[in-house]
């Protein structure tokens, strides 16, 4: 298959095998323990077992932004062989990888003024950036114009909803998306959370649950709240390891939309380190945010 522009993403975008057709992927790189680790982007070749199981035993992991100086190694041979390029960015509310990217890009398009690069924030992570990559090798695949589909896929980010709980409140304190205070009383009270990525790309709670069973009826409650009947509507589920409540919620999802497809796949690692094990994620085209 021909495309009319090239698409990249990197691994936190989430996407197994199956949904890669299109897309190239930029790796990236995290700690566990201080010990540099390379993630490829190919989630069905991520040992998320053991990874979730380090940081139960309290291996520590740490990421990085994707720097400009990476962008450009990447982009400048499509750019040599006279492609366009659209770049499917993690959330700028939560990274600097964006405005890495739009760097890299506003300095390479300079060197090469018949090129276009389009740097897409998705306001997401995870399967969040990872179906606006999978929509943008469609487009490709269809051949659409390289700024017809940048305006298509800017105008399709507020409907990309992502909504989520964790497990254990103590891999959101140490990013400070709770208190220490809070992350000990939640703990004490099984409180979860239900998170989500805002109109702005920042990770806010929405609402909170006693109990796993209830969070993850909430997730399925705000799916059925805010899903759009749309053609190219595609559900996805991610998980830090807790495969048997993925397969709950997916259950629960089926009940609401028969006939739509669903992925379900391990959470990846670059943006995992941060939700810890026991997150679960749900992914899909609505409304609004």
């Amino acid at each position: 298959m021909g495309y009319s522009f090239v698409v990249f993403a990197d691994g936190c975008a989430n996407l197994p095998k199956e949904m890669l057709e299109g897309i190239k992927l930029i790796p990236n790189d995290y700690l566990l323990d201080d010990v540099p680790q390379v993630y490829s982007g190919d989630v069905d070749h991520f040992d998320g077992h053991t990874f979730y199981d380090q940081l139960r035993s309290g291996k520590v992991a740490k990421t990085s932004l994707l720097n400009s100086h990476l962008f450009e190694t990447h982009f400048r041979p499509e750019l040599e062989q006279g492609q366009d390029i659209i770049y499917i960015s993690m959330s700028s509310g939560i990274s600097g990888t964006y405005n890495a990217a739009k760097i890299a890009a506003d300095e390479l398009m300079e060197e090469f003024p018949g090129r276009f690069i389009h740097i897409v924030d998705s306001h997401g992570c995870g399967f969040g950036n990872g179906l606006l990559a999978v929509k943008a090798a469609t487009l490709a695949g269809h051949g659409t114009d390289v700024k017809e589909a940048a305006k298509i896929l800017d105008e399709a980010v507020p409907h990309a909803c992502q909504y989520f709980t964790v497990d254990d409140l103590n891999f959101l304190k140490r990013t400070g998306r709770v208190s220490g205070v809070a992350a000990g009383i939640g703990t004490v009270l099984n409180i979860k959370p239900i998170i989500y990525g805002d109109s702005t790309g920042h990770i806010v709670t929405c609402g909170k649950v006693r109990g796993r069973s209830q969070a993850i009826s909430a997730l399925a409650k705000k799916f059925k709240e805010k899903v759009m009947d749309v053609p190219d509507q595609h559900i996805c589920i991610s998980h830090g390891d807790c495969l048997e409540d993925a397969k709950v919620l997916e259950k629960m999802v089926k009940e609401i939309v028969p006939d739509v497809p669903i992925t379900i796949a391990m959470h990846e690692p670059f943006s995992g380190a941060h939700v810890g094990p026991g997150m679960l994620g749900l992914f899909f085209y609505g409304k609004e945010r």
